[in-house]
């Protein structure tokens, strides 16, 4: 569906259905999707361009399209290493596919709803270095994992398994609530997801989002739509309803705080990225 919303070829009949039943009452839906490609981009050039982040994990990546995470990230540092995770095994192997030419590149089979993707004896990390900072994207992934499942620890044991400087990127469909027209329109759209078997989408409030990024040091300017996070010239304003009901934010990984205080104390400083 995501694909198809972006006016890609890699999709179905049955995904161009789905999605048309969500654009019934929700047009804008299509835009929500390539605002949310363009917060990528924008996010991997900050962290591989300006902070200088090497390693990218693209959790839920889905099927490749344009404008992917190695492309964005490589074209700022011809020396980053991303690796892309998914649990759909054709992802994977179209992913691989696509891929197999570029050697700092690689496709995982994995699910990060498993406590044992980001394990230390892990696929991840026979690819990636553990000891140094990895940016972590979840775009458009954890509005699809049900409160059962307790999104926020996911996003908690993945922060876990990062060394200092590390980050976390996450964009979240938003519902506004104050019985506003975007809360209204969210809910429907969420029923469509849920109820009519055309996938998954929860919409949750702003302080829900936010918790997702726990300890995490928000990068300004915090949690907020996705245009006008670190935006490319003047901040654009929304078109339509659906384009503000999504959010994004960035989060950054610091020392432990007893490693922080006692470096406070010796005078040494910490590393920082």
């Amino acid at each position: 569906m995501h694909d198809a919303s972006l006016g890609g070829k890699d999709n179905f009949e049955v995904d161009r259905r789905a999605l048309e039943a969500v654009l019934e009452v929700a047009p804008g839906m299509s835009e929500v999707s390539r605002r949310n490609r363009a917060w990528s981009r924008r996010v991997v050039r900050y962290l591989a361009g300006i902070v200088g982040v090497d390693q990218f994990l693209d959790a839920g990546a889905g099927l490749p399209a344009t404008g992917n995470t190695h492309e964005i990230a490589q074209l700022v540092n011809p020396w980053a290493r991303v690796m892309y995770l998914d649990n759909d095994p054709m992802c994977v192997a179209h992913g691989r596919v696509l891929l197999e030419t570029n050697e700092d590149t690689l496709y995982l089979q994995g699910d990060l709803t498993d406590p044992g993707i980001l394990a230390e004896d892990s696929a991840v990390w026979r690819y990636l270095d553990r000891g140094r900072p990895v940016a972590v994207i979840l775009g458009s992934v954890l509005h699809h994992i049900e409160n059962a499942a307790n999104p926020a620890e996911i996003v908690a044991r993945c922060v876990r398994a990062l060394s200092p400087g590390s980050f976390v990127a996450i964009t979240h469909y938003w519902d506004p609530g104050d019985d506003s027209a975007e809360h209204a329109l969210a809910r429907e759209v969420e029923r469509r997801f849920l109820e009519n078997g055309l996938g998954t989408g929860w919409f949750r409030r702003r302080a829900e989002i936010v918790s997702y990024f726990g300890e995490l040091e928000l990068v300004e300017p915090g949690v907020v739509p996705v245009d006008e996070w670190w935006p490319s010239g003047p901040a654009r304003s929304p078109d339509t309803r659906e384009e503000r009901l999504i959010l994004g934010g960035v989060g950054r990984k610091g020392e432990p705080r007893a490693t922080k205080a006692a470096a406070e104390l010796s005078g040494s400083p910490t590393t920082m990225w």
